[in-house]
């Protein structure tokens, strides 16, 4: 029997690596598309995730840490402090075998750790509007 164009593929498998870049999507796509790859971060027993939206304006940042901040499986997050800074967040989820906590109310924003340099304390508390 030969293969005929009509024929369907299955989509191409890629590996899970623990950071989700929102460059390629549309906006409207994000929510989803998080939801979606965190539990499948969770189920591959990936805990620690990067999140790349990008500096801009910061309307994706703001629209993925809202989603973050609902999401029952996100431990904590941070905006990134190495060269990306608040160009990526960084996300603890909760392993798979450990039980979800209930959410009876939106998590704090992204904590600044206390040693972070001045600069980037300074930073954070502009670009996340405490």
């Amino acid at each position: 029997m030969e293969s005929s164009d009509t024929e369907t593929h299955p989509p191409a498998q890629t590996p899970l690596d623990g950071v989700l870049d929102l460059h390629a999507f549309r906006p409207q796509e994000v929510p989803d598309l998080l939801r979606e790859y965190l539990r499948a971060c969770r189920a591959a027993q990936l805990t620690e995730i990067r999140i790349i939206h990008g500096k801009g304006k910061g309307v994706l940042r703001k629209t993925v840490h809202a989603l973050l901040r609902r999401e029952p499986m996100v431990r904590n997050f941070r905006l990134a402090n190495d060269r990306s800074s608040w160009g990526a967040t960084l996300v603890d989820i909760y392993p798979p075998d450990a039980p979800l906590p209930p959410r009876s109310s939106p998590a704090s924003k992204a904590q600044v750790p206390e040693s972070a340099p001045g600069w980037y304390r300074l930073l954070q508390h502009i670009f996340i509007k405490r």
